[in-house]
């Protein structure tokens, strides 16, 4: 309470207001910060590894043979990452099952929230090139977001009309831990935050986007979706800013690792107005993400020159057919035999030959354990992607 009181007077970040009904919601001022942000000598050297690292992570990209199928992959992972942290349980071989349709009894329901996020994200990335990050284009996604899933019924793409707020799973108004502007405040806060992002500004990019996002998990402007837009958030933000040319930032996995720190830090922002803290604390996200998904690029090239020169010294005369397979499998990493004879227009038995042969060679895993309406899995290129990101030497 002494920190809610003081904010009242002297917080940057905003003020807790009485309601009629007697709890406290939080307003947040609009952006920039004022006083404006303390740029030290730590969060300026943070800026620019974060700058740097974000150059070659986008410059990587461009290294691999076709950059758009490992956007895909990386697409589908965030989609996992973020719908997690909202309490879905599908991971990445659930997904690409699904998508296989090689589902079984043990596969989540809720992979259709995975299937939702990706189609939210793709539908952000199309409309990117006509529509500038906007309110029209947030209220856009979210309708995609929750279109079907368990979030149906809480108005898609409405601002909301009632009252949330955030702490434990079945806590009611008063036991929060936060509680949001009260939903006559939304319409005007969500405009500030859309005419900062739109307005000229001599703040960094990073820190820009960094605040922005803070911003609108404050606002909280929708009854359910508001942390995976908010995510979202980042990457449309960079990516209209060109900063890079393909979506593959993505902050879920950070935040989901560090999600008290997170948590702390975002409400250390309405309690103390401590806006320095939580940008460091998002930079070194920045940082970390974007080394891991260069690295990964990195194993990508090499598991592919790997298995490429397997194919060409092993398979003898079906090394051709072998290697349009496994160019296949970046696109879609679960397979059948028939998905596999219809790709290299033989019969049955000759695309089971060289499936089993696939199999034999290390490269495709069957991951069905059944007889009939078997699916393979290639395992090696999945395990790049998978929750746990390869470790990187900081240089």
């Amino acid at each position: 309470m002494a920190a809610e009181a003081q904010c009242s007077i002297v917080c940057r970040g905003g003020r807790y207001v009485q309601q009629p009904t007697g709890y406290r919601a939080f307003i947040p001022n609009p952006l920039p910060p004022d006083p404006p942000i303390e740029m030290k000598v730590e969060l300026q050297a943070l800026l620019s590894s974060a700058d740097r690292a974000l150059g070659r992570l986008d410059g990587s990209i461009y290294t691999l043979p076709n950059p758009d199928l490992f956007v895909a992959m990386y697409v589908r992972k965030e989609a996992v990452l973020s719908s997690q942290i909202e309490g879905t349980q599908s991971s990445l071989q659930d997904v690409l099952a699904a998508e296989a349709k090689a589902l079984s009894s043990k596969n989540p329901s809720d992979v259709a929230e995975v299937f939702n996020y990706v189609a939210a994200m793709n539908h952000g990335l199309e409309r990117l090139q006509n529509l500038p990050v906007s309110v029209r284009l947030i209220r856009e996604i979210h309708e995609r977001l929750l279109r079907g899933g368990r979030g149906h019924r809480l108005t898609p793409g409405e601002l909301r009309n009632t009252q949330n707020w955030i702490g434990p799973v079945g806590c009611t108004l008063r036991e929060s831990v936060f509680v949001p502007p009260p939903p006559h405040n939304v319409p005007q806060l969500l405009s500030d935050l859309e005419s900062f992002l739109h307005n000229e500004s001599k703040l960094p990019l990073l820190i820009k986007i960094g605040l922005a996002h803070a911003q609108f998990e404050t606002i909280h402007p929708f009854l359910d979706g508001n942390g995976r837009i908010g995510r979202l958030l980042i990457t449309f933000l960079l990516c209209e800013q060109k900063v890079l040319h393909k979506p593959v930032l993505y902050l879920s996995w950070f935040f989901k690792r560090h999600r008290q720190d997170y948590y702390d830090h975002l409400q250390s922002v309405r309690d103390t107005g401590d806006w320095e803290r939580w940008l460091g604390f998002f930079l070194k996200g920045v940082i970390e993400v974007s080394r891991q998904a260069t690295e990964t690029a990195r194993r990508l090239l090499d598991l592919r020159e790997k298995h490429r020169d397997l194919i060409t010294v092993a398979f003898g005369r079906a090394a051709g057919n072998a290697h349009r397979a496994l160019e296949h499998l970046y696109r879609q990493p679960v397979v059948s035999v028939s998905d596999v004879q219809g790709l290299i227009g033989t019969t049955y038995p000759a695309a089971n030959s060289l499936v089993a042969r696939l199999v034999k060679e290390g490269i495709l895993h069957e991951m069905t354990g059944q007889a009939r309406n078997r699916r393979f899995l290639y395992s090696d290129y999945l395990s790049l992607f998978r929750d746990e990101p390869p470790q990187v030497i900081t240089p």
